[in-house]
């Protein structure tokens, strides 16, 4: 019998963090609050540990945003489907993209663009999937906050273990993709 270690799951899968359900990473779990959404939360706990005294790029490294705009940010996802698959989303907590400002709309088109071309110099995939989902029915996991999935893509990346088990290989850590995904970001 072979085995996979997820470790990084362990806190979510047994309860044992609760703030990580919530969306708050352990090193910003300070934060006394719960907005009953977890990108509300992961936001408000990375700005409140900077009204605190925390070193905005601490915070956000705590929390993988990996860029902030005016109206959106850009964060890793916690569960990715594949290395590189980050979320892009309004501050304000919105579940309709027609209810958007137009500003709002804009700058996450804007925002996806750019990940496009992030992509193509760090991963350099086949191809790149962009989607928003909706409402429940749609497969939103968080349909209260929308959120734009982007992600690389490969020729092939779906493979048995995918297909058969239901268990992706990921070939990067979350800290890694962060780390070069906000260099990009950065140097951009």
């Amino acid at each position: 019998m072979d085995y996979l270690w997820t470790p990084w799951r362990y806190h979510y899968v047994t309860g044992a963090a609760p703030e990580a359900r919530k969306g708050v990473p352990a090193a910003l779990a300070d934060w006394p609050g719960d907005l009953g959404c977890v990108f509300c939360n992961l936001i408000a706990a990375a700005d409140h540990a900077i009204q605190s005294g925390v070193p905005a790029d601490s915070a956000d490294s705590a929390a993988h945003i990996v860029h902030r705009a005016s109206a959106c940010f850009v964060c890793l996802n916690a569960f990715p489907y594949t290395s590189g698959h980050v979320l892009i989303l309004p501050y304000a907590h919105e579940s309709s993209f027609a209810d958007l400002p137009t500003t709002t709309a804009h700058e996450i088109a804007d925002l996806a663009q750019r990940m496009e071309r992030i992509f193509a110099q760090l991963y350099r995939p086949h191809g790149v999937n962009l989607g928003m989902n909706l409402g429940e029915a749609a497969g939103a996991g968080v349909a209260g906050h929308l959120h734009l999935h982007a992600l690389p893509r490969w020729a092939g990346d779906t493979n048995f273990m995918t297909t058969l088990a239901e268990t992706r290989i990921l070939p990067e850590d979350l800290d890694t993709t962060y780390l070069r995904i906000r260099k990009a970001f950065q140097g951009e």
